[in-house]
């Protein structure tokens, strides 16, 4: 039995398939873990392979790789150092396991399974894991430590199992995505395993952007007091050595750094910076691309592209057609300016007619109408597209989810592109963070302090400008009316009437709902995108292309 004891927390962004890589990485935390004085370093789950790994896991190459790496690595905790606790997926009796090992004295001297696979949302374990039994505790250097693989905690049995067999110190490595607001559901959780088992606890969160998921880290320690006594920051890698003394019977982690947390539009710009920065490095872009048309939401994805990549990474490029008004050429060329971004115009009239020559024929008598807007959009999309297959930088998309929602976008044209920063950000919330970006500098950016959105395109009527005097409220409510009513049916699941009993005209509601089932189209094949909200549109919410269902009959 021992009175102290020291537990790293690696919070660590791995690179998805990466065994090499992410054992590297996880080597040297344990060895700078070693020189702050830790008896165990623990990692996030499925550290070994990133998370999550989909149907990669299901490869027996891939498994194979996995054991071969992780016994090499055991062996290297012969040195005497630092037991290790990591996530990675193994292969028991036939079955494979979402599995915590433990590396200990030359070789893997344990293993814990995660029992709750979860099968909703972003979720999909059930797919390709088999359930482990309930856990018992690992005896590591004379203290009973009990793990559960994220899921695991949001059920109280596995808690009491562990607590009941002899479980000291709980700890619980987690792949748990970023959502606004997710930092207080996490911690509340917590706080009630911890005030049912009696036991201290260790939250360990990944760090890192994986596809359209953002893993935020902010991992803490909770003792059984109710107060946090350690929390990371959010958005960056950091190996934290914690110092723990048994007393009265149980365990108390000793009080250490504590990150202040941040509020809505902070979280979500600084989701939006990682979850662009690593989809562009861990996928070898040169940088990236865009159209910068002079309004809020090129100027947003803008701004966050350089603070993610530096303005050295970011091409934009203007590209007006007859349309184009002379504001939208000032302001454009004004945010580049002050963001100090590569910037080109390229006009689109000489495309515009000779396509509009090409199709005369064919669309003789005739009027003109949407397709003649559409082809200016595509157009658009095209020399984008050119500049990336000819450069190198990836497209980056501009499209908010309220135009997403109700399919206020160009199949082949807006949404031609790689990625999409604001895929899950609504219109009104792209002008509170423009906002706020206009006056604060997020941490890590690589972007400059100040204005960097003009004042102009932020008081500016939004428009598309692909006709004469077009603004988007000619065919739509005011943002604030539609985004309010896209929340009720999209992140809630509202019934019409709920909708409507919120204050919203019946009729808005009906062609809202109508048109957010006949884009689903649309949005099937859009570009991936930062998931913000509990619902974004891909991994959390999907619904059926060919769909005659209105509930506003």
């Amino acid at each position: 039995m021992t009175d102290t004891f020291c537990i790293g927390m690696a919070q660590l962004n791995p690179v998805m398939g990466d065994i090499a890589g992410n054992i590297a990485k996880a080597r040297a935390a344990r060895a700078e873990a070693a020189q702050a004085g830790a008896d165990l370093v623990l990692y996030s789950e499925l550290f070994v392979v990133g998370y999550p790994p989909e149907d990669l896991v299901l490869k027996p190459a891939l498994q194979e790789d996995v054991r071969h790496a992780v016994e090499k690595w055991a062996r290297e905790t012969a040195d005497g150092g630092p037991a290790v606790l990591v996530g990675a997926p193994w292969v028991e009796d036939g079955k494979l396991y979402n599995a915590c090992l433990l590396l200990d004295e030359g070789h893997v001297a344990g293993r814990s399974f995660k029992r709750n696979l979860p099968n909703y949302g972003v979720f999909d374990e059930k797919r390709v894991f088999a359930p482990g039994p309930l856990p018992e505790p690992f005896d590591i250097r004379g203290l009973r430590i009990g793990v559960l693989v994220c899921e695991d905690i949001w059920t109280p049995e596995i808690v009491a199992c562990l607590a009941r067999t002899g479980g000291e110190i709980l700890l619980v490595p987690n792949g748990s995505p970023f959502e606004a607001g997710k930092e207080d559901v996490r911690i509340g959780l917590v706080s009630a395993r911890v005030a049912e088992s009696g036991r201290p606890m260790i939250y360990l969160n990944q760090v890192g952007g994986q596809d359209e998921l953002v893993f935020d880290g902010a991992s803490f320690v909770a003792n059984v007091d109710g107060t946090i006594a350690i929390s990371l920051p959010a958005w960056e890698e950091k190996t934290v050595v914690t110092e723990w003394r048994r007393a009265g019977g149980g365990w108390i982690c000793e009080p250490g750094e504590r990150w202040p947390g941040e509020d809505r539009c902070q979280s979500i710009y600084h989701a939006m910076i990682l979850g662009l920065r690593d989809y562009v490095n861990k996928n070898r872009f040169p940088g990236v691309v865009l159209g910068l048309s002079g309004g809020i939401d090129s100027a947003l994805s803008a701004a966050v592209a350089v603070d993610a990549l530096g303005a050295d990474r970011v091409r934009s490029v203007m590209m007006p057609s007859r349309f184009t008004l002379q504001e939208s050429l000032d302001d454009a060329a004004s945010c580049a300016r002050l963001l100090g971004t590569r910037y080109e115009t390229i006009s689109l009239e000489t495309a515009v007619e000779a396509m509009s020559s090409l199709l005369a024929p064919l669309f003789a008598g005739r009027a003109p109408d949407a397709t003649e807007e559409n082809l200016q959009s595509r157009l658009r999309g095209m020399i984008l597209m050119a500049i990336s297959n000819k450069f190198g930088p990836m497209v980056l998309t501009t499209g908010n989810k309220s135009e997403m929602s109700v399919g206020y976008a160009t199949l082949y044209g807006d949404m031609c592109g790689g990625y999409n920063v604001l895929k899950d950000v609504y219109k009104t919330e792209v002008y509170a963070l423009a906002r706020w970006r206009n006056n604060a500098l997020p941490k890590a950016a690589l972007g400059p302090k100040g204005t960097v959105i003009p004042e102009e395109i932020l008081v500016r009527p939004p428009t598309a400008e692909l006709r004469a005097n077009q603004t988007d409220q000619d065919s739509l409510p005011p943002y604030e009316i539609l985004d309010g009513i896209l929340e009720c049916l999209v992140e809630k699941e509202m019934s019409f009437e709920e909708v409507v009993a919120k204050g919203y005209h019946p009729a808005t509601v009906k062609r809202i709902e109508h048109l957010l089932y006949v884009a689903e189209y649309k949005r099937r094949q859009a570009p991936p995108g930062v998931k913000i909200t509990s619902r974004n549109f891909g991994r959390d919410r999907r619904y059926p292309i060919t769909n005659a269902f209105r509930d506003a009959r």
